[in-house]
């Protein structure tokens, strides 16, 4: 066991050693400021992706309420499941975040699409749902970074070929946004 938790541990690090900063650094600068100017930010997933979208949401949200500045209004498009499923059942389960981006998101605001393989269609199509709005894309992905990560504005790829190793890479780039924004919020 201590072999395969060393070994684990050692890809996610160099996982994370080449994740693009530059990316990075877009991704919150988009997210501060959709903040600033009072916009909603929508998150997408499935599966483990939808509990980090939702995770993303409680901390993009009250984890950036600090020192009088307005937290980041954030959704998980994953969590109505009473939506999500009617969706479903009318439109067909491609359409579940495509049709709520289309309920309630608007020019200026923001998606985050979390999709492993990048090729999930319920996620590429809330993907190109956006762009038609005129909101900003981030997509986070694996693999190879499938059609998410050319169609998203913002690509923060995580080049692992484990679900695992993606996912945990993604919980801490959701992390690292959250912190970065309420330390520099608690500097102001």
């Amino acid at each position: 066991m201590s072999a395969f938790f060393g070994g684990y541990c050692e890809r996610l690090r160099q996982s994370l050693a080449l994740i693009d900063h530059e990316a990075l650094a877009r991704a919150t600068r988009a997210v501060e400021e959709v903040g600033e100017r009072g916009g909603h930010i929508y998150a997408v997933g499935n599966g483990g992706s939808a509990a980090i979208a939702d995770h993303l949401c409680c901390d993009w949200t009250k984890g950036t309420d600090a020192q009088g500045h307005k937290p980041i209004a954030s959704h998980s498009l994953s969590s109505n499941a009473a939506l999500y499923s009617a969706i479903a059942n009318d439109f067909g389960f491609p359409e579940v975040f495509s049709q709520q981006l289309g309920y309630f998101g608007k020019k200026g605001d923001l998606l985050l699409a979390i999709s492993s393989s990048g090729n999930s269609d319920n996620i590429v199509r809330a993907a190109a749902q956006a762009e038609s709005l005129g909101m900003t894309s981030i997509g986070l992905t694996g693999f190879s970074g499938g059609r998410l990560k050319a169609m998203a504005d913002i690509a923060l790829h995580v080049p692992a070929d484990n679900y695992g190793v993606v996912e945990d890479a993604h919980q801490i780039i959701m992390h690292v946004i959250a912190q970065f924004i309420t330390a520099r919020r608690l500097k102001r």
